[in-house]
């Protein structure tokens, strides 16, 4: 079972060199992937919803973040871990997408979801309602985008007629994961959700999955990491009891 890496991009900090030495140190280590998320927007609380991560909290911008890791790594793959396809339109999701597996030369793979947060789609001019049919078409047109020399395509959603991508991807097309499952031909990861430090639950959590077949696991802390050494000693402390 393989191990991903979750980048910190809450406490990671603004300092490229900061950036640079946690993603080679995640690629010396063995990881699979490093799996970048996705917020445009942070938001307030109101009307009684209150957001996941807030007004405060940092999101580095996921495809420019691809890239750079691309530029500092050699081997390691890179993921969007989820990009949150609905709210963004079609043709430059493709187009990033492509340019960061040229980049990479072929290691991207682009998870999708649909969130969870109505503010951000409503800030960026995007139909919450509709945003399952929405992924389903985009899902269907990216591939064809990343394998066609010319696409024509008449959606509910999209309407081309003619259009290309160039230059294309390395991989045609790009594999496209859904949240945490995906279609049979690419298989099951699992998000350890872990609320607190403690390497002996994220070994059992780990072997849960091994037990159901899952082909990768990626530990997501959900409590913060405000040391950059501790970022470190967590990638460390991951792998040594996740593969025991």
């Amino acid at each position: 079972m393989q191990l991903n890496a979750f980048f910190p991009t809450l406490d990671i900090g603004s300092d490229p060199a900061k950036i640079r030495d946690w993603a080679q140190a995640a690629e010396d280590l063995g990881y699979a992937y490093i799996e970048v998320p996705d917020h445009v927007f942070g938001a307030t609380a109101r009307d009684g919803w209150v957001p996941l991560y807030n007004e405060k909290d940092s999101f580095h911008e996921t495809f420019v973040t691809l890239g750079f890791l691309a530029a500092v790594t050699k081997t390691i793959r890179l993921s969007t871990g989820v990009l949150i396809a609905p709210q963004r339109q079609t043709g430059v999701i493709a187009k990033q997408a492509a340019e960061v597996d040229i980049l990479s030369g072929g290691r991207l793979r682009l998870g999708i979801g649909l969130g969870w947060n109505h503010i951000e789609y409503q800030a960026l001019g995007a139909e919450w309602k509709t945003r399952g049919a929405r992924q389903a078409e985009q899902a269907q047109l990216l591939r064809r985008l990343w394998s066609e020399n010319l696409v024509s395509f008449n959606g509910r959603f999209h309407n081309l007629y003619e259009v290309s991508i160039v230059p294309p991807p390395v991989q045609r097309p790009i594999p496209i994961w859904f949240g945490g499952s995906s279609d049979a031909a690419f298989g099951i990861e699992g998000w350890l959700r872990m609320h607190s430090p403690a390497p002996q639950d994220w070994a059992t959590a780990a072997d849960g999955w091994r037990r159901l077949g899952a082909d990768m696991v990626m530990l997501y802390p959900m409590y913060r990491i405000s040391n950059f050494d501790d970022h470190i000693e967590t990638l460390r402390r991951f792998k040594e009891v996740a593969n025991r």
